[in-house]
């Protein structure tokens, strides 16, 4: 383990809805959340020097985050037209000047338009993949292949109880009510939000998984069972363009 950086992070200012006016709408529905406890000294080689890694009680994690994305679309463009395909992100969690976000080691999703896109737009790494979602009574199927017989993913879940918001200060919290993220775009590092409702958590038992996004990623192959498990029905997201970071 690694201990925490000496830094005060504030984790609620985030959650905040930003001033202006927003550059896109998504809706996220059926959305997964996998964590493994992993090495800081693993998580560091991958992540960039500028970002400092985001511990909890100096633990390290990689998320694994499978779901769908609905009404994706501009701000300009009509409502009721938008994108409508899966995702799977990779992802763990930084900080940087006392801000709190995500950093995507990976992202697949099920349309083409969607990747040219993002990697333009939002210079993520975005890569095309065949996806499925299916639903089985109480149970949830995700499934993914990326394009030339690259990595892939499959998991089986059966969404629990609902827990509701996350307390700040729980590791639900620190797991699922981030809404900064960092990319880095020609040596800069730049800073995106989003903003939404807290998400409604479920708990979730995880049948089965067989990952290789994460390994394809430069980490270490995960072991079964995840380490924390998460699901949400879904949320109505509002996307705020890049900026500098402060």
């Amino acid at each position: 383990m690694l201990a925490p950086v000496p830094v005060t992070l504030d984790r609620l200012a985030p959650t905040r809805r930003p001033l202006g006016r927003p550059t896109g709408y998504q809706l996220w529905r059926s959305l997964l959340f996998l964590h493994w406890a992993v090495p800081g000294e693993a998580l560091r080689k991958v992540v960039p020097e500028s970002l400092e890694l985001d511990l909890h009680d100096g633990v390290a994690y990689v998320g694994l985050v499978p779901f769908a994305m609905q009404g994706v679309r501009p701000a300009w463009w009509p409502a009721g037209t938008g994108l409508r395909f899966l995702e799977t992100n990779v992802r763990t969690y930084v900080h940087r000047d006392g801000q709190p976000g995500v950093y995507f080691l990976s992202l697949d999703a099920a349309s083409r338009l969607a990747v040219v896109a993002a990697r333009i737009g939002w210079s993520l790494p975005y890569y095309h993949a065949r996806m499925q979602l299916r639903r089985d009574g109480d149970r949830i199927h995700y499934e993914s292949r990326r394009g030339g017989g690259g990595p892939g993913l499959q998991v089986t879940c059966r969404p629990g109880p609902l827990l509701g918001p996350s307390p700040a200060g729980t590791l639900e919290h620190f797991f699922l009510e981030r809404y900064l993220l960092f990319v880095q775009r020609r040596g800069k590092t730049l800073l995106g939000q989003v903003h939404h409702e807290p998400y409604p958590a479920r708990r979730a038992e995880v049948l089965q998984v067989r990952d290789e996004l994460i390994a394809a990623a430069g980490l270490p192959a995960i072991a079964f069972p995840p380490d924390h498990v998460h699901y949400c029905d879904g949320v109505d997201v509002e996307i705020f363009g890049l900026r500098p970071v402060r």
